[in-house]
């Protein structure tokens, strides 16, 4: 009977763990498919919000991506070619974390786009720039792999998600221009 029982839940097991690769499988081709994007919070960046003293054009002033930030960023540009996605649209926010974390992926150029900015030290900013990120995903082509680098205020507004450093939140852009996370995938170890 232990054994009968041992054999049953490692077949479970098993099962839960197969279903969960197909799932990651799906994701990842959901990607290469029409009308789905990825948001991605930046990559590991020790410390929480930017100093008193920030500028955007300098990057000595804010908070930014350490040894394994950098480290991380490059496996999750791994991560997309071992699924088949070596070019992208990368889109970014123009904080230095966000648009070193963007490069670092090495999936192809990469654009600021100001509404990925944190207004974390604004957040009287929060409605018009999720207004207007929608907006942006609305009239997106999305015919190619996209990614868009942010930060976890900008992704929650969003989304509703808290995602953690450099997690990749899948999204399905429907018909009616609203926006769905299909699922997750967390790149800490």
């Amino acid at each position: 009977m232990r054994k009968l029982i041992t054999t049953l839940c490692l077949s479970f097991a098993a099962l839960l763990g197969s279903s969960g690769v197909v799932y990651a499988d799906n994701l990842w081709s959901a990607l290469k498919s029409d009308n789905h994007l990825v948001l991605i919070r930046h990559a590991l960046a020790p410390g929480y919000g930017d100093p008193d003293y920030f500028d955007v054009k300098d990057c000595k002033t804010q908070r930014n991506l350490h040894d394994e930030g950098r480290y991380q960023s490059k496996k999750i540009g791994d991560l997309f070619r071992s699924n088949g996605i070596g070019k992208a649209a990368v889109y970014s926010s123009q904080w230095c974390r966000c648009l070193d974390t963007a490069r670092l992926l090495d999936l192809g150029e990469v654009s600021e786009l100001p509404s990925l900015n944190s207004f974390f030290q604004h957040l009287e900013k929060e409605q018009s720039q999720t207004e207007q990120m929608m907006r942006w995903i609305q009239n997106a082509p999305l015919d190619t792999p996209t990614v868009l680098v942010s930060h976890q205020v900008n992704i929650t507004a969003l989304t509703g998600y808290s995602p953690a450093s450099g997690e990749i939140v899948f999204l399905r852009r429907s018909t009616d221009g609203s926006i769905s996370v299909i699922g997750t995938n967390q790149t800490l170890n």
